[in-house]
């Protein structure tokens, strides 16, 4: 069985900074597995972080390079993509999975008691998404498999709350 390609990735991080996901993303090494997977559009959300610089012999002329800091919506970028990557907020999170796309969720792994992690592991246990930590992005592009994610049940608020609460212990 032949695998997806993954030509439009978008990454996301959201309205913070997460400029160790950006880095990683761009790094040569992680380049290399994303256009392995078929990688021809790189879109990058920066949010409040700095801009990139980024050397063009890393990316070479089959990638094209877009980013942009913040916007009102990112869904259109959700909807264009064929594999995103984002960081660990469960609005971001359950946007990606609505709009049935493949996540990888990286956890920034820096941050005091990251409920977000939690999440994040759930998610990936009942095979919904793919989550790491910028070390691991790399190695989980190279040895895991997108096209066996399973897609999200399409629910209501109310069901995704009461999931939430239950996750949470409430």
């Amino acid at each position: 069985m032949k695998r997806a390609a993954y030509e439009r990735v978008f990454v996301t991080v959201g309205t913070t900074k997460f400029e160790e996901l950006i880095d990683k993303v761009t790094d040569p090494t992680v380049v290399n597995e994303l256009r392995r997977l078929g990688c021809r559009k790189l879109h990058l959300q920066i949010g409040r972080g700095k801009r990139p610089i980024i050397s063009k012999s890393v990316l070479g002329s089959d990638i094209e390079l877009k980013f942009f800091d913040l916007k009102t919506s990112i869904a259109e970028d959700i909807q264009q993509a064929d594999l995103v990557i984002s960081h660990a907020g469960a609005g971001s999170c359950i946007e990606v999975l609505g709009a049935e796309k493949p996540l990888i969720v990286v956890i920034n792994d820096r941050l005091m008691d990251n409920h977000q992690a939690e999440l994040a592991e759930r998610l990936s246990q009942e095979g919904y998404l793919l989550y790491c930590t910028c070390s691991t992005l790399s190695t989980t592009l190279a040895e895991r498999n997108l096209d066996q994610l399973k897609k999200f049940p399409p629910g209501t608020p109310a069901k995704f709350t009461s999931y939430l609460d239950a996750f949470m212990g409430y």
